[in-house]
């Protein structure tokens, strides 16, 4: 795509300014690195890495219908879903397909606040307000930027700004004054570890962001780490681990199916969905350790012992944390045990691989003891 067609964020002249090598994802002209992905990766899972996420799709469902009207096309249950609390969960098609993957949470007492991929997002908001029925009504928020600081050392970084952000757990989420401004903050992310995702006025994103660069332990961080610190944390990236024609069975997400919504087969592509935790999907996404030859990218083969085809990888690279090269694909469920020992096709030459568990790294997301 050429450069004068991609989008920008508010921060673009930031990340130029800063020297960031400059690339087009999701349609926006988009930081890869700053400093090199290896040394980010490693920054982030020692520190407090920052991202700019501001190309992804924020919106607002409010109105008395707004709960009952998103649950026909995600199937979490929403409606028991606290104040303070959010969820991750997926949009679906009439065929039980993925047309996203999602957080929508409670941050205040109006309505749902929602974020939704940058590849799809025209796409999403096109389909909720055709869709949307009875007093729901869909608010797009362009006018908003989103920031990400992810890391062990995010929460002490950001409790010197609002020490309340420091009693926030895991999947919390609220509206409150942040560095001056009308915020929209969560205890989550996209990398594994522990951090927060911060919507704020696009005008305010850059202030910001420098403010939060003052600390020592704070650096920015591209795509390219974003991508190596999400697959070893084992989380599908939509349009390429998981997309329009794959169920949450096959794409290993049946934890964002709430046992209710299977109770009450409520939601869209219910039907296919629950068929394939009863008898079992055509496929499943599994992770394997590439344990010989050059790292297994989207696209590659996988083959059983014997050499046959029975797959292919959708996320594959190097694993800075691990030393050692790391993959995502699908394989029919016969050989989606752990220990399974199949072959990855590399440039024509096949490599051993195994099945092993996701996250292939711990998360290390934190959870408030419980009371």
């Amino acid at each position: 795509m050429a450069d004068e067609t991609l989008r920008t964020t508010p921060l673009n002249a930031n990340h130029r300014a800063r020297g960031a090598r400059m690339v087009g994802f999701g349609g926006y002209d988009m930081p890869v690195q700053y400093e090199g992905v290896l040394a980010e990766h490693r920054w982030t899972r020692e520190h407090a890495g920052l991202f700019d996420v501001s190309h992804m799709g924020q919106c607002k469902i409010t109105g008395p219908d707004a709960v009952a009207q998103f649950e026909r096309f995600v199937p979490g249950d929403y409606a028991i879903l606290k104040e303070g609390r959010q969820k991750y969960s997926l949009l679906l098609n009439d065929e039980g397909g993925i047309m996203d993957d999602l957080m929508a949470g409670r941050p205040d007492h109006d309505g749902l606040f929602v974020v939704v991929n940058a590849g799809n997002k025209e796409a999403d908001f096109a389909f909720l307000k055709a869709n949307l029925q009875g007093d729901a009504k869909l608010t797009v928020l362009d006018d908003r930027a989103l920031i990400a600081i992810q890391g062990p050392e995010a929460a002490e970084v950001m409790a010197a700004h609002e020490p309340l952000l420091a009693e926030m757990g895991f999947m919390d989420t609220a509206r409150l004054m942040l560095f001056g401004v009308d915020a929209y903050v969560s205890r989550s992310g996209y990398t594994g570890e522990d951090g927060y995702e911060i919507s704020v006025p696009a005008d305010q994103a850059e202030r910001i962001w420098d403010t939060l660069l003052e600390d020592a332990r704070v650096k920015p961080i591209g795509l390219g780490a974003r991508d190596s610190l999400r697959l070893e944390a084992g989380l599908p990236l939509h349009g390429h681990d998981i997309d329009a024609t794959t169920s949450p069975v096959e794409g290993a997400l049946t934890f964002a199916i709430s046992k209710s919504r299977k109770e009450r087969r409520d939601f869209a592509g219910a039907e296919r969905i629950l068929s394939e935790l009863d008898g079992g999907p055509s496929r499943v996404r599994v992770g394997l350790s590439v344990k010989e030859g050059a790292p297994a990218r989207e696209g590659a083969e996988i083959a059983d012992a014997d050499g046959n085809v029975i797959g292919r990888a959708t996320s594959g690279g190097p694993s800075p944390t691990l030393g050692r090269n790391i993959a995502m694909g699908y394989v029919p469920p016969a050989f989606s045990e752990l220990g399974t020992e199949l072959k990855v096709i590399v440039r024509g030459k096949p490599a051993a691989a195994e099945v092993v568990a996701m996250p292939f790294v711990a998360q290390r997301y934190y959870r408030k003891p419980k009371a």
